[in-house]
C-alpha cells in the first residue's frame, strides 16, 4: 500500500486523520485525478471520486455537485491562483483538506520540469483558517505534522522538527 516513491508518512497521517472524521458510508469527491492517495482511500473502504483534471481556478462545477457529503483536497489549494472561489463554491457540508505550510528556511516549490507543479501559495496556518472561514466553513479538528527526509545538511534537520503540513476537518457554516 505505501510502496516504492510514496510518502508513507505523509500518507499514514493523512489516512488516520480522515478515519478519526469520515466514514466509509460519506461520498467523497477528491479534488484532482485519481491518485496514490484516493487509492488508498478506496483500499480502506472510503466512497472516493475524483474530479477529471480540469483547472479548478476557471471551473468549480464539479464541486458544485450537491450529491457529494465530503470533498477532500490533498495538497491542491496551493497549485490555485484562487482557492477561494472553489472554497466558496464546494456544496458537501464537509470538507477535509491539507495543504504545505510556508517554511522561514526554504523557498516556495516551483518544478523545474513542469510548469503546472508549482505552488501559488504555502500558507501558514492562520492564512488556510482565515480563508476557510471567510468561503464558510468552520474547522472542527487541525493537524500539524513534519515531513523528514533522509538527506544530510541543515535543512533536513530543520524538517524533522519544522511541521510541513496542516491538515483541518470543517464544516460548512
Amino acid at each position: 500500500m505505501y510502496e516504492g516513491k510514496y510518502p508513507k508518512k505523509r500518507y499514514k497521517h493523512t489516512l488516520r486523520f480522515v478515519q478519526s472524521v469520515l466514514t466509509p458510508e460519506d461520498k467523497i469527491l477528491d479534488l484532482g485525478v485519481t491518485n496514490p492517495f484516493s487509492e488508498i482511500l478506496k483500499e480502506n473502504n472510503f466512497n472516493v471520486f475524483n474530479t477529471s483534471g480540469e483547472d479548478l481556478d476557471l471551473d468549480t462545477s464539479a464541486v458544485k455537485d450537491n450529491s457529494y457529503d465530503v470533498v477532500t483536497a490533498f495538497e491542491i489549494f496551493e497549485h490555485l491562483v484562487s482557492p477561494f472561489n472553489v472554497l466558496n463554491d464546494i456544496k458537501a457540508k464537509k470538507l477535509v483538506a491539507s495543504v504545505p505550510l510556508k517554511l522561514w528556511f526554504a523557498s516556495a516549490y516551483r518544478s523545474a520540469s513542469d510548469e503546472r507543479d508549482r505552488h501559488y501559495h504555502e500558507f501558514e496556518d492562520w492564512q488556510f483558517d482565515w480563508l476557510l472561514e471567510k468561503a464558510g466553513w468552520k474547522i472542527k479538528k487541525r493537524e500539524k505534522f513534519t515531513n523528514p527526509v533522509k538527506k544530510v545538511g541543515i535543512r533536513p534537520i530543520l524538517r524533522r522538527f519544522t511541521p510541513r503540513y496542516y491538515l483541518v476537518y470543517a464544516v460548512r457554516v
